[in-house]
């Protein structure tokens, strides 16, 4: 799994103008928690980048006043006018103590429903787990392969080894919808027969 590695300063003041101050520096005032201590940081927007403008799931290893802090991304926060990056908060990844992730979903195979004319309508995009650090992957993946015409793939059908999928069971994610064409071509067929 890919890991974004990010040079941060602690951050000894706080308060609305220490903040202004931080971002006038185009840095990003962050947090880190769920670990022994709660570490408040800043680094340069930039180097968030790569973390918060992609839909992968990725680690992100911060290294603040001589330690590094393994980290998932829990929350951002952005400017509603300009839309730049203004907060970040980080949780930190204990052994041994579960966390709640969203894992995003790698559909895999081809559907029968669609090569049989059918349209896939993917409906989730992820899945929110709670599980050990060292089960998180980059995904979950999910075959389609035996999904017919106006079948639905649930958040039940999902196998996630090792996680506790935090989902409803029965919410489909994906499903095999037939397409207008294929409706006509059905209708049409169904006439012929009547006609005979």
């Amino acid at each position: 799994m890919k890991t974004v590695t990010i040079e941060g300063q602690l951050r000894t003041e706080f308060g609305k103008k220490a903040t202004r101050q931080v971002r006038s520096q185009e840095h990003v005032p962050g947090v880190i928690y769920g670990g022994a201590s709660e570490i408040n940081f800043s680094a340069p927007a930039k180097a968030f980048k790569s973390l918060v403008y992609t839909s992968k799931f990725q680690l992100a290893e911060v290294n603040v006043d001589g330690k590094t802090y393994k980290c998932i991304l829990k929350d951002l926060q952005f400017h509603k006018v300009s839309d730049a990056l203004i907060h970040v908060d980080l949780l930190e990844l204990v052994e041994g103590k579960k966390v709640i992730a969203d894992l995003p979903l790698k559909f895999t195979g081809n559907s029968i429903g669609v090569k049989d004319g059918g349209k896939l309508v993917i409906k989730m995009k992820s899945l929110k787990v709670k599980t050990l650090p060292k089960y998180l992957k980059e995904n979950i993946e999910v075959d389609i392969t035996t999904l017919n015409i106006n079948e639905n793939l649930r958040v039940q059908d999902v196998k996630a080894d090792e996680m506790e999928v935090m989902n409803s069971p029965r919410i489909p994610i994906a499903s095999v919808v037939m397409t207008r064409q294929l409706k006509q071509e059905e209708a049409s067929a169904a006439k012929d027969e009547k006609k005979k």
